[in-house]
């Protein structure tokens, strides 16, 4: 699995490393994912304010919470559209 940090999102390799590790361990725990490309977007940077560790229980935790979501809401059964040929 290939995965990229944008500089933008988080401006020290440390917490992109982090970032990385927390998005792995994601996908590691739910084992029902179907297979394919993902691609995980951040919604905004990581605050070196906000997080001045790179390496802080916070940060990981920000990380893990965020990427649940997404997931969760990933892997949530879509309606089917309506209008839709067959």
């Amino acid at each position: 699995m290939g995965i990229v940090v944008p500089k933008r999102h988080a401006k020290r390799s440390v917490t992109r490393q982090l970032l990385k590790r927390q998005i792995r361990a994601a996908f590691a725990e739910r084992p029902g994912m179907p297979p394919g490309l993902w691609v995980v977007r951040l919604r905004s940077p990581f605050d070196r304010q906000k997080f001045p560790s790179a390496a802080s229980d916070a940060l990981r935790q920000a990380a893990r919470a965020e990427l649940a979501q997404l997931l969760d809401r990933a892997l949530k059964p879509q309606p089917p559209k309506s209008g839709a040929q067959a």
